[in-house]
């Protein structure tokens, strides 16, 4: 049952809507740091076939390992050595409540119809570039359509335990989502910020002398087509060579300083809105960059924000009910941890 499914599923119910307002920080809003890490059992070297039991069913040293391999790739890194005991000792605590989860929704017979797990795997399936890519996923983790989709409904009977054993919390108020904005100003901070488009035309960066000149003259045709008044989003449709932003007219949207490189940022920074730019070199090539709208660093208004706070706390209240869930799941079951 363990599969790669199992811990997105896990880590999700361990987050539970953690994510926090849009323009907060990564820290939990309104909590101070968090203390430092007690002490961890130390996890064997070498595991064990089976490291626990959740009321006999086992779950194995593979399951673990996966799991921690899948961790890990949506990491992009490999486990510290020095967090080892923490991270898999975090990862089996998921795990069991997981499969806790899911023998209960097996026992309460949670119904889920086949036409809805169509729907939830074209759209897990939609997620790739192709039918082969996807293949490969699969393919990859050991995993057949049919085992993937047993998990799929698997995972689909607990959401909607959960949806009906958490629905109906508190409600939150008007004053509750007041409140938190007024103790929390520091979560609400936005930086300084540029709307822009730009035309590029691309030159390697280990171009020859002949090959940057080239792009430059062909980049200042262009430039002479939006200084005489040309529609600037029909030029960089036609000749931007950017692959995601030349489509939409050159548009790169909102972007804080730090997210560009430098003097493309330095360009977009200076100009006014609705100035357009000089050439400017990149390791990219050359771009002309027109600034769309300016946005000054500022405190977002509380009904920007409204709904993301609201969201942010509902979820809070969501987790506090699953964890009370997991936990009486807990008590009146057998658990057995065996490393």
């Amino acid at each position: 049952m363990t599969r790669f499914l199992t811990l997105v599923v896990a880590i999700a119910l361990a987050a539970c809507s953690q994510s926090t307002p849009a323009v907060a920080s990564s820290e939990s809003p309104g909590q101070a740091a968090p203390p430092a890490p007690t002490a961890v059992k130390p996890v064997p070297a070498e595991l064990p076939d089976i490291v626990a039991r959740v009321n006999g069913q086992p779950i194995s040293r593979t399951d673990l390992q996966q799991a921690v391999g899948e961790l890990e790739a949506r990491a992009g890194q490999s486990v510290p050595a020095d967090e080892r005991d923490r991270v898999l000792r975090g990862v089996l605590d998921q795990l069991v409540a997981y499969r806790l989860l899911a023998q209960e929704s097996d026992t309460r017979k949670i119904a889920v119809p086949e036409a809805d797990v169509d729907t939830r795997l074209a759209e897990i399936r939609s997620q790739f570039p192709s039918e082969q890519v996807f293949t490969q996923a699969l393919a990859q983790r050991r995993l057949t359509l049919e085992s993937f989709r047993a998990d799929v409904r698997q995972s689909m009977q607990i959401d909607r335990m959960l949806d009906a054993e958490v629905a109906g919390g508190a409600t939150v108020t008007a004053e509750q989502v007041n409140d938190f904005y007024t103790k929390n100003p520091g979560q609400f901070q936005e930086a300084e910020r540029v709307r822009a488009s730009h035309i590029l035309i691309r030159v390697p960066d280990a171009a020859d002398a002949a090959a940057k000149e080239q792009g430059r003259a062909r980049a200042a045709e262009i430039l002479k087509q939006v200084q005489a008044g040309g529609d600037f989003a029909a030029l960089a449709k036609e000749h931007s060579q950017d692959p995601g932003s030349g489509p939409k007219g050159g548009d790169l949207g909102f972007f804080g300083r730090g997210q560009m490189v430098g003097p493309f940022e330095a360009a977009a920074f200076s100009l006014a809105a609705g100035q357009s730019s000089e050439l400017v070199e990149t390791q990219f090539g050359f771009h002309i960059i027109k600034v769309v709208d300016k946005q000054a660093a500022r405190t977002v208004p509380l009904e920007e924000v409204r709904t993301q706070v609201e969201q942010y706390l509902q979820g809070q209240d969501r987790q506090r009910q699953t964890e009370v869930f997991i936990n009486a799941l807990k008590a009146k079951g057998k658990v057995e941890i065996l490393i």
